[in-house]
């Protein structure tokens, strides 16, 4: 383990936690009608026809065929993205991979799997999915809305995730069953929302996942999307009220396939307790691979991301 010794910010991004401590990390109490509100979420993005639209991209790759897409999300929200097939072999599997809070300006050509279809989605509001009404800046756009619970963006981006796998399979039908989900820090938190009810995903790997133990990320110092909430949170009041429904870590207590979760031991962004509290929540099947530091540089930070990404590869390998 080397944690980063020095840094630039005004907290520890450790919380003074060492792993034995993070690992007893339980998610934080549910509110009624949890459940109530997501399965009904689910159920009517099941209704929805994401119609696809595949153009032939600007992007070209020689182990990939790469494709524009843009399909249609809850609310009539315009989802754009990028489809890759396999130049080798058929397609057996899927893949829906999610992003960071930066957004995405192009698909991930390295990640280790073979024989999968791959959709990349940007969430509503961010990079291709902008919208003019919608903040791109995290600090921002995670406060959309945030003070009407059943309107909160984060909930329509758990559906922009929903619609993705519908659009697999709308495409590739005999995909059932062969679907699973991929998305760091953002990307990670929306994916256990979206992969606790949605039970067409067969697996998921989430990496730094953020909006874990809500009332906990309102008061551990942090930068980025989580002080964003904490400075509104000083401003207007009671914003649990609406947080306390887009839990990442009391949704993942409801997940019940095979997961790789990979969380680290110092954050600044996403603090190692809210990020543990998502890992430790998911009852079975969840192999938890430790980094040293998350959105950071550190020394061995190559090595330790190359050694996930083999992980990766094995957890999403066609079987």
């Amino acid at each position: 383990m080397s944690i980063p010794a020095t840094h630039p910010f005004a907290f520890d991004p450790t919380y003074g936690m060492q792993l034995q401590e993070l690992l007893a990390v339980e998610p934080p109490e549910e509110p009624d009608g949890f459940d109530a509100f997501w399965e009904a979420r689910y159920q009517k993005a099941l209704t929805v026809d994401p119609q696809p639209v595949l153009s032939r991209s600007e992007f070209t790759h020689p182990d990939w065929h790469v494709l524009d897409l843009v399909y249609l999300s809850t609310n009539s929200f315009r989802i754009g993205g990028w489809l890759l097939l396999p130049c080798e072999g058929q397609v057996r599997r899927g893949l829906v991979v999610g992003h960071g809070y930066g957004g995405r300006d192009r698909p991930d050509f390295d990640l280790p799997v073979k024989e999968t279809a791959l959709i990349f989605p940007c969430c509503r509001g961010l990079s291709l999915s902008s919208h003019p009404s919608i903040s791109q800046n995290p600090s921002w756009h995670v406060l959309h809305d945030i003070d009407k619970r059943d309107s909160y963006i984060i909930g329509g981006c758990v559906e922009d995730i929903w619609l993705a796998v519908s659009t697999l399979l709308g495409l590739y039908p005999w995909l059932s069953g062969q679907i699973g989900y991929s998305g760091i820090s953002f990307g990670g938190g929306v994916g256990a929302m979206a992969i606790a009810y949605d039970t067409r995903i067969d697996g998921g790997h989430l990496a730094l996942p953020s909006f874990g133990d809500q009332p906990l990320r309102l008061k551990l110092p942090s930068v980025g999307s989580a002080q964003g909430v904490q400075d509104y949170q000083a401003e207007h009041g009671n914003v649990l009220e609406t947080l306390r429904y887009y839990d990442a870590a009391t949704a993942a207590r409801r997940i019940e396939v095979p997961m790789l979760t990979a969380v680290a031991l110092f954050d600044p962004a996403v603090a190692p307790p809210c990020q543990f509290a998502v890992a430790n929540a998911i009852p079975k099947f969840n192999e938890i691979f430790i980094l040293d530091a998350g959105h950071f540089d550190y020394p061995g930070s190559a090595e330790q991301e190359a050694a996930l990404r083999d992980k990766i590869g094995q957890f999403f390998r066609v079987t």
